[in-house]
């Protein structure tokens, strides 16, 4: 289990990759009242992710395979979770971790991911829908072949989720849909976690 000193550092250095990959826009003016309102919208936009869950996906490139993918709220309202694939007797083969972060300003959620080796460089954005969430990431930015997600959060219940992936690997000239597709059925329960100290009582 990943102790609290390490969840938090985690959190303060995907957090400044997040506000590193924003420094370069100029970002529009907002009232509190606006900013706070946005907050209070989409605050739980994320909260459906928030547990463990089993998937099985299948992939156009690597066939089929199956996981875990677990996610928990910090006290700021972030979202961290951790993507894992298992290989045939339940061990992980694979795993990244991302760190999701709603910015009331430019009114979106931003993600930033990293596995292995690969630094803070995979960044994206996206949106609650009527059907669920859309994102727009790019992966493997450290890798000799990089390319970007359109990825889909759909039939979302308490209990379950689809998710596919449309993929280009020519910055947009063409995608190819349905690259990846997931189906994720819950096997723990949402729940919080507290990463800091409580705040010290005023007299």
């Amino acid at each position: 289990m990943r102790s609290r000193t390490a969840t938090a550092c985690a959190i303060a250095i995907l957090s400044a990759a997040v506000a590193g990959a924003q420094a370069t826009k100029k970002p529009p003016k907002r009232t509190d009242a606006e900013i706070a309102a946005n907050v209070k919208a989409h605050k739980a936009d994320f909260d459906y992710l928030l547990g463990q869950w089993k998937f099985s996906a299948v992939s156009k490139q690597y066939g089929k395979f199956e996981g875990l993918w677990t996610a928990m709220k910090l006290p700021g309202g972030e979202i961290l979770d951790e993507y894992a694939i298992l290989d045939g007797k339940g061990a992980k083969m694979y795993v990244s971790t991302t760190i999701r972060a709603y910015n009331a300003v430019l009114d979106q959620w931003e993600l930033i991911g990293t596995d292995e080796a690969r630094g803070l460089h995979d960044f994206g954005s996206g949106h609650r829908t009527p059907g669920g969430f859309e994102i727009e990431q790019t992966f493997g930015v450290m890798s000799p072949e990089p390319s970007t997600w359109r990825i889909h959060y759909r039939n979302i219940k308490p209990d379950s989720f689809s998710w596919s992936a449309d993929r280009t690997t020519d910055g947009g000239k063409t995608w190819v849909t349905d690259f990846q597709t997931i189906e994720a059925r819950r096997v723990a329960a949402a729940y919080d976690v507290a990463v800091f100290a409580p705040s010290p009582k005023r007299p």
